[in-house]
């Protein structure tokens, strides 16, 4: 299991997200959650502290959710989320603490969900967690990816800088162990996923795909 926590950052996580970019990582977050089947059983994987998980039980009530998270605070934080805004959805949420590896050999999911987790990670240990989340994915299932993935390149001057300071600061906070954004595009070459929609957010900065397993 890797070191990246956020238990120091998580009670202000979301507000400091808010302050810097505006609603712009939400949007990105939530712009392919009409794609997911109503009754699809699904894999969040560093959800944080529930908003997310909460979005998509408004939108597909009826789906089976595993709430991975490595953070105890944040899994806590959204756990708490759940209880007090829509509790019914308790029986069908599985929250788990942990990485990649706390999956069952055999455990398959319709839909997986990264949302801005895969920048935390060096090259090797990214192509290990894609591996394995891929095969947690069952064919024609989606992979809705959202994170800070230039389209423009090289990216802006702005965007450089911006990056730079945030891996700085999660480096030093919550032990992240990226110091750059990892080549997303070779990533995803790898894998046998056919990209089916794309939408760009703050001024290009951040990508929400989805992919479709084949």
């Amino acid at each position: 299991m890797h070191n990246t926590n956020f238990n120091r950052i998580a009670p202000v996580y979301d507000s400091l997200s808010r302050l810097v970019f505006g609603n712009s990582l939400r949007r990105a977050q939530t712009t392919h959650l009409a794609l997911i089947p109503e009754q699809a059983k699904v894999l969040l994987i560093g959800g944080g502290s529930g908003w997310l998980l909460e979005q998509l039980l408004n939108c597909r009530p009826l789906v089976k959710v595993t709430y991975l998270e490595v953070s105890s605070n944040m899994l806590q934080l959204a756990r708490r989320r759940i209880e007090q805004r829509t509790p019914k959805a308790l029986t069908g949420i599985d929250f788990r603490l942990g990485d990649e590896n706390s999956l069952q050999p055999d455990e398959t999911f319709d839909i997986i969900l990264t949302p801005f987790l895969l920048d935390l990670f060096p090259e090797e240990r990214l192509n290990y967690l894609m591996n394995r989340l891929n095969a947690a994915l069952r064919l024609q299932g989606l992979w809705l990816f959202s994170d800070f993935w230039p389209a423009q390149t090289p990216a802006p001057v702005w965007q450089r800088l911006l990056l730079k300071s945030m891996y700085t600061f999660f480096g030093s906070v919550s032990n992240v162990e990226a110091i750059r954004l990892p080549d997303f595009n070779a990533h995803f070459a790898r894998q046998p996923l056919f990209l089916e929609a794309s939408a760009s957010f703050y001024s290009g900065l951040v990508q929400a795909r989805a992919y479709r397993k084949v």
